[in-house]
This record gives structure tokens, sequence and C-alpha cells, in this order.
């Protein structure tokens, strides 16, 4: 069965970094594209960032806002992915979300992100 499992959320404050992980069970990352999600209080779900191909051909992707602030990476000896995020500002709250796997893709449950004086 294959699962995902997100963790490093936490409280932080305006300007504060926080690493986030996506762990894969039952399946090689480096196979499938890696997406992170986020979906803010009263919001719909959005895209953040993807990392698609294998290690030597990677391509990363990052929606406008996050620009030069995350960075994704992944590491295929902990079937992992990270989502590194910097200067984080309140309209970063929101739960993360990944995305990953065989068609269809498996979601995990998420993990909060607070950004709070």
């Amino acid at each position: 069965q294959v699962k995902v499992v997100e963790s490093g959320g936490s409280v932080v404050q305006p300007g504060g970094s926080l690493r986030l992980s996506c762990a894969a069970s039952n399946f090689l990352v480096e196979y499938f594209a890696v997406g992170w999600f986020r979906q803010a209080p009263g919001k719909e779900r959005e895209p953040v960032s993807c990392i698609i191909g294998r290690t030597g051909d990677t391509e990363t992707y990052y929606t406008d806002s996050v620009k030069g602030r995350f960075t994704i990476s992944r590491d295929n000896a902990k079937n992992t992915v990270a989502l590194q995020m910097s200067s984080l500002g309140l309209d970063d709250t929101a739960v993360y979300y990944c995305a990953t796997g065989p068609v269809p893709a498996s979601w995990g449950q998420g993990t909060q992100v607070i950004v709070s004086p």
C-alpha cells in the first residue's frame, strides 16, 4: 500500500524558516513527480512547488509567491522530499500537503504551518 506522510509543520514567527518533509512508503519518489500544495483557512488548495525527473535531470517549479523563499529537494536514500521554507510570512499559514506516487497520486494528511507574531 502506497503511503505519503508529511511532517515538520509548526508555529513560527514572521521571517522564520521551516523544513517540511514528505516521506513515501512502498514506492520510490525518484520515479515520480512530487508536489507540495497548501490550503489556507477559507481558501482552496493551491500548488506550491513540485520536483520532476530522475537525479541528474531534475526540474523544479514554484508558484510565484514562494519563488526565492522556498526550495524543494529530494533525498533518494531516505525516499523523502523536503520543502525548505524561509522568510515566512502570514500568508504562508496553511496546511501543507504532499502528493506523489503512482496514478492516482497519494496524498498525505497534511502538516500545519502557522506563521504568527
